[in-house]
Order: structure tokens, then sequence, then C-alpha cells
């Protein structure tokens, strides 16, 4: 059974959505409105400075067992073919482009990953070093320079800019940064937030990144498992030989 099909699979159907007709441009100026002049200001030139955080910067290779993964996670679960394409990538043509580290703010001769978690991966399992950049940033600066980075590459699943969005606040990280990092406004930050509060976190590990399965159907999905016996059902369903 395919994963992003669990929907039909659990029955009752929520009504057809009509297509989203914001853009994520649309979007970004609506976040700006909803917030003071100043500290958009702020959280702009600070997203423009972590675009552009390695132009210019020396480029050094690191041990990757010298760097930690960031605080923040953004990833669900690596999908092992691809990332097995990524490695045989840098095997063969070597890593063409740095990731982005800061120093470790405890331990001397220690870094935290700001992005590029998969290419430091490839590296440690290829036995290599990793090429990175390293940048002494704040955990602000961090958080939008990962999301934005990520979000620039169309990477990340809704469910995982969701979770994302949800380990960012529940961290302390205040909603104009969440939304600056993501690109988004107030509304679909709070539609993703929640979706990540009310899909159990069984079903989530389950589903995994789900890729292709959009907004519109992980909404459906947080209404059904509302419903009186659904998310029982629906546990039920991941827990059978049929699911896969």
């Amino acid at each position: 059974m395919a994963r992003k099909h669990l929907l039909a699979n659990i029955g009752a159907t929520v009504g057809d959505r009509k297509p989203q007709s914001n853009s994520s441009e649309s979007r970004a100026e609506y976040a700006r409105r909803g917030a003071t002049r100043s500290m958009m200001q702020s959280l702009d030139e600070m997203a423009e400075n972590s675009m552009r955080v390695l132009e210019g910067e020396t480029i050094v290779s690191l041990d990757p067992d010298l760097l930690e993964a960031s605080p923040f996670a953004d990833r669900i679960a690596s999908n092992d073919e691809d990332f097995s394409a990524l490695v045989s990538a840098i095997e063969q043509a070597g890593q063409s482009s740095p990731i982005l580290v800061r120093p470790h703010p405890d331990v001397s001769g220690r870094f935290v990953i700001v992005y590029g978690h998969r290419r430091a991966r490839a590296a440690r399992q290829l036995g290599i070093a990793v090429k990175a950049v390293v940048k002494p940033i704040e955990d602000i600066a961090h958080v939008i320079a990962q999301g934005q980075e990520n979000t620039a590459r169309s990477d990340l699943t809704f469910i995982e800019k969701a979770l994302f969005a949800r380990k960012l606040t529940s961290s302390g990280i205040d909603k104009e940064t969440v939304k600056s990092a993501l690109t988004i406004d107030d509304t679909l930050l709070s539609r993703m937030l929640a979706v990540a509060e009310h899909v159990p976190e069984h079903v989530l590990d389950a589903l995994g990144a789900a890729r292709g399965v959009g907004r519109d159907r992980w909404e459906e999905l947080k209404k059904l498992l509302q419903l009186p016996g659904k998310s029982a059902q629906a546990s039920n369903l991941i827990r059978s030989d049929e699911f896969a």
C-alpha cells in the first residue's frame, strides 16, 4: 500500500479543496505586512546575508566526525535511493558545494552543521573530509540560513517544513523568524503547526517525508483523524502487512 494513499484507506473523505491561489511571493509579502517594519527589516537583512553567506568565504576541509547535527532538525528520514545517488555523485565528481557550519558553542574544535547534513553524512560514509565554510553565527541567523537554503532547493516536503516549524517554535524561536526562514505567512504557519500538532507521532513516523503529498492532503488527514475511530483505524493500518 503506497503511504500517500493512507487517506483513501481510512474511510471518509473531506470535500475537495480549491487549488492554492497564493504564490510563495504573495505569502512573503503577506508576512511582511503582518509584522512591524523594523523587525521585518532586520529579518530581511539577516535572510539576505544568510543566503549569500558563502560568497567570498574561505572553504576548509573538516573531519566529518568533528561535526554535530543542527539542533533544529528539518528532515524526517533520508530516502536511501536519493542518498545513495548523492554518495555516488560525490565519489565520482567530488563535493560541488560546501556545507555551512558554525563553531560549537561549548566544545572547542567542534562544529555544528547549519546546512549540508546529507553532504556531511556522505563524506563520512566515503571516509573523506567535507568541504565547509565556518561562520560564527547566532541561532536566528542559523535558522534563517538553514530554512532558506532548503527552501531554495525545493528540498523539503510539506510535513518536513511543518515539523521544522514546530521544532523551532518549541525551541523558543519567535514566529517572525520561522516565517522568514520558510518564506511563509501567518496563515500557512498556523496550518503547518496544526498538522504537526494533531497528527499522532506514530502516524508521522510511518508516513515519513511523504514526497508528493501536499498541504491539502495533510489537512484532510488531520481532520479525518479527529473523527471517532479513525485514529485507531489508521494505527491498525500502519501496523498491517499491507502498509509499506
